[in-house]
């Protein structure tokens, strides 16, 4: 059996570091093909050596010298920048690229990945939430299948798989709750970004935890939902599971529901997606249902996370509103990192840049790059205006 050739987009992160780990249990069937960073060019060029990579490259041109330098004695091949990325994606050498870059910037190389007919990964939740029509149309016209690696995703695909072709009545998509479920909102208002980042359950990048702790997280894997399985989002429930031992259902015409259950480790989605349909071995923690005990549920408190409800209000809208959801959330949760901007703060400034933002019902990749820099700016105008005020 041939090797599977990746590519991993974002290796440095928190997926990627997990799907280096996926190759690491199962070197008989994967092999590294390119790797890719922003910054991060010294562990870079240690996954690099240790998985004998045929490229990497480094975004910041900045590194370029200094990855270089630490590569010169290897066979692997050093680029630099975001079109390198987009090139090598779609290299004949490729069979699947994990796409794990942060934010908006996994787009381009998604899209051209999927243009060369690549088997998509997709662990990136701001390409099908800024531009999912478009994306979804280009996966179908070049037939490049689209992968999820998000838990909750792989999870209701998962059941998909075992529903024989049944229709579904409604997606239930799970969630932790993350940091502050039991917070009143009085504390939550002036939580600290230390205190946002701890997550109860799993081990993720700063930017998805602290859209975990706003669960603009669940908002987003609501619009990706929508546009993976071809669902109205009136049809996509979410409901805070403290335990996340289920990692998503779906519910039938008749009542019945299946669930999809394990630990929380995202490397199990992962390497269910990079050997899909085959599953293979996996050392990881294996429930203990016994031990566990009790599984519980809660309804969302949008009057204490409002993410969520802003999330559903702009798939209502459709067309390029997403896009300018997705942009102001990336400048406001940067913000936050650097305490320049309150917790509620984030979700305030995104749904004053959506009411603000121009529709466009039908947008092309044009519409969206221009969607996400007018929004991005303007979020980036009131942080600096809610700066002035403090």
């Amino acid at each position: 059996m041939r090797k599977r050739r990746i590519a991993i987009l974002g290796s440095t992160g928190s997926i990627g570091r997990q799907t280096l780990d996926v190759v690491r249990q199962h070197p008989d069937r994967f092999e590294v093909d390119l790797l890719t960073a922003n910054n991060s060019w010294e562990l870079l060029a240690s996954q690099a050596r240790e998985f004998n990579a045929n490229n990497v490259v480094i975004c910041n041109e900045d590194r370029y010298r200094d990855l270089d330098d630490a590569l010169k004695d290897s066979d692997t091949k050093v680029f630099c920048g975001k079109d390198s990325i987009c090139e090598l994606a779609a290299s004949s050498q490729v069979d699947i690229v994990v796409a794990a870059m942060v934010g908006f910037s996994g787009l381009l190389p998604t899209i051209s990945a999927i243009k060369a007919g690549k088997i998509i990964a997709l662990a990136n939740k701001e390409t099908l939430v800024a531009a999912g029509s478009l994306v979804m149309g280009l996966s179908r016209k070049y037939n490049a299948p689209i992968l999820p690696v998000d838990s909750e995703h792989s999870a209701i695909f998962q059941c998909l798989l075992a529903s024989q072709g049944n229709a579904i009545e409604k997606i239930h998509l799970t969630a932790s709750g993350g940091p502050f479920r039991d917070w009143p909102k009085e504390e939550i208002a002036v939580a600290t970004k230390e205190q946002a980042l701890r997550h109860p359950k799993w081990d993720m990048g700063a930017k998805i935890t602290i859209d975990s702790a706003t669960m603009m997280n669940k908002g987003f894997e609501v619009i990706e939902a929508k546009w993976l399985f071809d669902i109205s989002p009136e049809k996509i429930s979410v409901v805070v599971h403290p335990e996340s031992i289920i990692h998503s259902m779906i519910e039938f015409r008749d009542g019945a529901v299946l669930a999809q259950m394990g630990h929380p480790d995202m490397r199990e989605p992962i390497q269910f997606a990079l050997s899909f349909p085959e599953r293979l071995p996996l050392d990881n923690r294996k429930p203990d249902f016994a031990q566990i005990g009790s599984l519980t549920f809660q309804k969302p408190d949008t009057g204490r996370f409002p993410a969520l409800d802003i999330a559903y209000r702009a798939i209502a809208r459709g067309g390029n509103i997403p896009c300018a959801m997705n942009a102001a959330n990336e400048a406001a949760v940067a913000a936050y990192l650097h305490d320049r901007i309150g917790f509620y703060d984030i979700s305030d400034i995104v749904e004053q840049c959506i009411e603000e933002e121009d529709f466009t019902a039908d947008p092309d990749l044009d519409c969206i790059l221009d969607t996400n820099e007018r929004s991005y700016r303007r979020a980036c105008e009131l942080i600096d205006r809610k700066g002035r005020r403090d």
